[in-house]
C-alpha cells in the first residue's frame, strides 16, 4: 500500500508560479512511475504529465507544455510539478498517482494510488 500527499496549492494570480509537491509513504516510490491529474469543477479528471521511475521520461498534455515541468527525487520520496505562466483555466484540484510499473503512461485508469488532492486557483 502506498499513501501520496499532496502540498504546495493555493490561491495565485495569472501568471505566477506554483510547485506542488506529493509525497509517497513507502519504500517502493522509486520503482513506481507516478502522474499528475487535475479535475475543474463540472468536468472530469483529466491528464497533466507523467514520469517514468528512473529514467525520468515524461510526458504532457498539450495544454502544459512549456509551462508545467513534472520531476521527482526518489530519495526523497517525492514527486513534483513546477507550474509557470498559470492561468484561470488552470484552476482545479489538482492529483498525484502512483503506477505499479516503471513506465510513464497519460491513462488514469493505470494508476493504482491516488492523493487526496490540492486545490490550485488562478484569478484573472
Amino acid at each position: 500500500q502506498v499513501q501520496l500527499v499532496e502540498s504546495g496549492g493555493g490561491l495565485v494570480q495569472t501568471g505566477d508560479s506554483l510547485r506542488l509537491s506529493c509525497t509517497a509513504s513507502g519504500r517502493t516510490f522509486s520503482t513506481y512511475a507516478m502522474g499528475w491529474f487535475r479535475q475543474a469543477p463540472g468536468k472530469e479528471r483529466e491528464f497533466v504529465a507523467t514520469i517514468s521511475a528512473t529514467t525520468s521520461i515524461t510526458y504532457y498534455e498539450d495544454f502544459v507544455k512549456g509551462r508545467f515541468t513534472i520531476s521527482r527525487d526518489n530519495a526523497k520520496n517525492t514527486l513534483y510539478l513546477r507550474m509557470n505562466s498559470l492561468k484561470p483555466e488552470d484552476t482545479a484540484v489538482y492529483y498525484c498517482a502512483a503506477r505499479t510499473v516503471r513506465f510513464a503512461a497519460r491513462d488514469a485508469s493505470s494508476y493504482a494510488y491516488w492523493g487526496q488532492g490540492t486545490q490550485v486557483t488562478v484569478s484573472s
